[in-house]
């Protein structure tokens, strides 16, 4: 079978690219062209190409390549939403065991966050949630909790931008918003009544990765009626611990967000009581 013009283009593209993962962190032209064995000339059309869209980065002293910013974040982005669901699976699905609610995974996107994976309560009046869709930071438990957590020039770079209402209980003065995130990292979980969805109840808390940089979040969601503080206080401490069991497979070695009693208690296989 002939292979087509553009599918080689293509195949060398992602040969040069792959020598970066197996090889040395810096390449050269010539070093490219040998292992590949391509002329220099096409070697140097593809690095000039890859650069162009920030997959590679010249060093102007050394003429040698590294892997650039938009390889780095594309490889970042692969393990939030593919190892991050492998990685969660199993803690998920304990959470859910011992909360009867459902349970979600939540991601770090490009402009706020989204779903990435959901075990649904196994009672009659339950809540879903859109996979995939994205939605802003301020509003809800999942998304609470990685705000509280990002770096505080990102975070304020957020507030600042304007804080949109999706229901009558989402909050949007940055000042008591402010407060509030202030309040979740102390206790390490975030809590929502109606902030995203109005008969939407939930607890959250954020997963870092090896970096200690958050990721996203763990919550426990359901309907409003059935969130009620006690059902709150008693669900928190397993949900961070659940966050953290995350984390820590994920190479996180941090001793955990919160200095609140909620997080101290906390412990990866603690039961929680049934919702009320």
């Amino acid at each position: 079978m002939t292979t087509q013009p553009g599918t080689e283009t293509a195949g060398r593209v992602i040969d040069v690219l792959l020598l970066f993962t197996d090889g040395p962190d810096e390449l050269g032209v010539s070093q490219i062209a040998r292992e590949l064995g391509l002329s220099k000339a096409v070697v140097h059309r593809i690095l000039q190409t890859l650069v162009a869209r920030g997959m590679v980065a010249l060093d102007q002293e050394t003429r040698l390549y590294r892997l650039g910013p938009t390889a780095a974040a594309l490889g970042a982005r692969a393990l939030r939403e593919l190892d991050l669901r492998a990685v969660a699976a199993d803690t998920l699905r304990r959470l859910h065991e011992q909360t009867r609610e459902t349970v979600t995974l939540t991601a770090l996107v490009p402009g706020g966050r989204a779903y990435i994976d959901q075990i649904v309560s196994t009672h009659e009046v339950k809540m879903t949630v859109d996979l995939g869709r994205r939605f802003p930071l301020h509003a809800g438990s999942s998304g609470k909790c990685i705000l509280a957590f990002l770096p505080e020039e990102r975070r304020e770079q957020i507030l600042a931008a304007g804080l949109t209402a999706l229901t009558d209980s989402t909050r949007t003065d940055p000042d008591a918003l402010r407060a509030e995130l202030k309040e979740i990292r102390e206790l390490g979980y975030a809590s929502s009544q109606g902030e995203r969805q109005a008969d939407a109840g939930s607890v959250a808390s954020p997963v870092f990765g090896l970096d200690g940089d958050v990721l996203g979040s763990v919550s426990v969601c359901g309907p409003r009626s059935r969130f009620t503080p006690q059902f709150v206080s008693s669900c928190a401490p397993g949900v961070v611990a659940a966050a953290r069991e995350i984390s820590a497979a994920l190479g996180w070695t941090g001793d955990g967000p919160g200095t609140g009693a909620s997080a101290a208690q906390a412990s990866p296989h603690a039961p929680t009581e049934g919702s009320p």
